[in-house]
């Protein structure tokens, strides 16, 4: 394994920490002051249509994508320090340089399975900053983490398709410029387990599509909204079908796999920051005649959080290469470990920075407490730990399965080794 930064990263990397260094941070109280004038947490800021000028005007656009037709062509290893700047200011700067989820999840969907229609209506105006989408698959009558519960009826109706049924939590569906949803239901109910499921292209606009409510995290309202929608009797067209029916379920393992390791990046990104954070403030604060930083116990936490952090960026660059090395399917096991372990790392971090700014911590004065909020809501978002942990689990029985008669010790070997 190499993670030697390439020249084109390098290039990257100092163009986006002069971004964030010039125009993200001082843009963030701005942010702040437009949301409270307008009173509507839904509100989209002007501060974001001006950040996201210059990111164009900076070459510094799309750089979450892939294929050289539509972004840069950035390997996961290249974009993985990008993203984690990012994460240190995420309100504003994964958005601004249209790189904020689930866009970058969508878009990749778009262009692996949309047809030419798909990408010329929604693709293209999603990649130009000028709409948003979201992405409806969990539900709240059935546990969502076992994709293979989705109750969503879609049927086929001549030239038409047919959508009844609720999701939740589909994020983003309140941002003032959400146009699209991509939509998991069933198309085959009877059908093998992960063949039920389909796909579907459908705008937030159609006929029997309602956003019943914006669901709170620990009791903020997210500016993109976590939306509970309703589905009574949507009819789409046929051509809103993404890749073929039954294809859902594999669909959305495509989709989730880049989606959880850009997760684990931003959120080293905000434990950086808090760590950043605990630090200035251990050394500013005087306790019994002590600065904090002096005392024992929060030296231990800053040492503690170092060690934390650089374990999580190995094994984050370590996914980063094996996704770009042996792809997506053979990096499994380490996305899988890398969605538990990077959210609950910087979880950590994140308290303790809390504990060392007091009161301040748990209040809007410092992003701590949304930083908190996020982490936490992230070890459910793209599949529960628990989920993960199986999935780990599952791989490591499998090295310790009886070897089957007549298969020799080199394909045993070679087995346990994937």
């Amino acid at each position: 394994m190499n993670f030697d930064l390439t020249d084109r990263c390098k290039d990257y990397l100092l163009r986006v920490q002069a971004f964030m260094d010039e125009r993200i941070y001082p843009a963030e109280a701005v942010y702040e002051r437009q949301m409270e004038a307008s009173g509507d947490p839904h509100f989209h800021p002007p501060v974001l249509e001006e950040l996201k000028d210059e990111a164009r005007r900076r070459g510094l656009w799309n750089l979450f994508h892939p294929h050289e037709e539509w972004g840069p062509g950035l390997t996961n290893a290249e974009y993985a320090p990008l993203a984690e700047l990012m994460g240190r200011s995420l309100h504003i700067a994964p958005e601004a340089m249209n790189c904020n989820a689930p866009d970058t999840g969508n878009m990749e969907v778009l262009t692996l399975f949309g047809t030419d229609e798909h990408k010329d209506k929604f693709l293209r105006p999603l990649l130009d900053g000028e709409i948003r989408s979201a992405f409806a698959m969990t539900e709240p009558h059935v546990a969502s983490s076992d994709a293979r519960n989705i109750e969503m009826s879609i049927v086929r109706d001549g030239d038409e398709y047919i959508l009844n049924g609720r999701k939740w939590w589909a994020s983003n569906a309140l941002h003032k410029n959400c146009r699209v949803l991509i939509v998991m239901g069933k198309t085959n109910p009877g059908g093998p387990p992960q063949r039920q499921q389909s796909m579907l292209v459908v705008p937030i606009d159609t006929p029997g599509v309602t956003i019943l409510r914006g669901l709170p995290v620990f009791g903020y309202q997210d500016r993109v909204g976590h939306a509970e929608i309703d589905f009574d009797n949507v009819r789409v067209p046929a051509t809103a079908l993404l890749a073929e029916e039954g294809d859902g379920f594999a669909i959305s393992q495509a989709r989730l796999g880049p989606g959880r390791i850009h997760h684990c990046m931003r959120a080293i990104g905000m434990a950086e920051r808090a760590l950043e954070l605990m630090c200035d403030r251990a050394q500013s604060r005087v306790t019994f005649g002590q600065s904090l930083s002096e005392r024992s116990n929060i030296g231990d936490w800053i040492a503690e959080s170092r060690i934390d952090l650089e374990m999580i960026r190995l094994l984050t660059m370590k996914t980063a290469w094996l996704m770009d090395t042996v792809g997506n399917r053979h990096a499994r096991v380490e996305i899988a470990a890398i969605k538990v372990a990077a959210p609950q790392v910087a979880l950590k971090i994140v308290d303790r920075a809390i504990q060392v700014h007091g009161g301040g911590g748990v209040s809007d004065d410092f992003p701590l407490a949304s930083m908190y909020a996020q982490l936490r809501t992230l070890r459910m978002a793209d599949g529960p730990d628990e989920v993960h942990k199986r999935t780990i689990t599952q791989h490591e029985l499998r090295k310790h399965e009886p070897t089957p008669v007549g298969r020799d010790e080199d394909a045993r070997t070679a087995t346990a080794a994937i």
